[in-house]
């Protein structure tokens, strides 16, 4: 079945305009459950109550509070914030080409397909082979919804790929993890350690050789519950002890 659009949008830099159609690149299939009442099985509606006077809230009568000290909030309305929004636009503004190389993927946050809309195939195509032949990504802003957003654009397989992706600001530093210092190791740890390594390596990455075994399960269980059986307790694994990482991999 062929994919639907998302909505559209037009990839632009210099004087180039590239009109094109964007779909989604992934599709979650997480499984979800509602809260029911334990006493009679019914869903459970949420609701806001105001800790001051008890009473229920509902959402027309609400607003956005940003707090600025404990406890103290000043309010901010929806004209407020469209006052200050970024222009709403379908345009995707390149400002620079950077080489491929250099973009980390810790900044990805989420990717969509963009694929060539009416008559601007050939420029789309045009686009993608020279980056892809000059190692180059796109790197520019989107503002579809008001905000102000970072993204990046890649050639991929003869077309784009557009990958939303964090600020700098937004992305916290390794050095926060405090990584190790620097230190020597014996020739011999080195080549167990890479002959362990050159026994699990495989010539590429194939994403579909792995599957999301716990949702197995759960549909599994779920299926078995519906049809009136018991959904078994598996029994609890021992904990692995921890070893040297030399003896570990000597013993590999």
């Amino acid at each position: 079945m062929a994919a639907r659009s998302s909505g559209t949008g037009t990839i632009s830099f210099g004087l180039v305009t590239i009109p094109v159609k964007m779909y989604s690149a992934t599709t979650s299939h997480g499984i979800g459950f509602h809260l029911l009442h334990k006493k009679c099985g019914t869903r459970l509606k949420m609701q806001y109550v105001c800790p001051y006077d008890g009473d229920v809230v509902e959402r027309a009568d609400s607003t956005r509070g940003f707090e600025y000290a404990k406890e103290q909030y000043v309010e901010v309305t929806d004209e407020e914030l469209d006052a200050i929004r970024a222009e709403r636009t379908d345009r995707i503004d390149l400002v620079e080409f950077v080489p491929a190389e250099t973009v980390d993927f810790l900044y990805i946050e989420r990717t969509s397909y963009l694929g060539p809309d009416k008559s601007g195939a050939r420029a789309y195509k045009l686009l993608s082979n020279s980056m892809e032949r000059m190692e180059r990504i796109g790197v520019g802003r989107y503002g579809a919804r008001g905000k102000d957003q970072l993204v990046l654009l890649r050639p991929y397989r003869g077309g784009l790929v557009m990958h939303q992706v964090h600020y700098a600001d937004e992305v916290r530093s390794f050095d926060e993890v405090a990584p190790p210092t620097k230190m020597e190791f014996r020739p011999e740890e080195q080549e167990l350690a890479e002959r362990l390594i050159g026994q699990l390596s495989s010539d590429a990455f194939h994403a579909d050789k792995y599957h999301d075994e716990y949702q197995r399960r759960l549909l599994e269980a779920i299926e078995r519950k519906v049809g009136g059986q018991e959904i078994r307790v598996a029994p609890e694994q021992p904990q692995a002890k921890v070893i040297d990482l030399f003896d570990a991999l000597r013993q590999s």
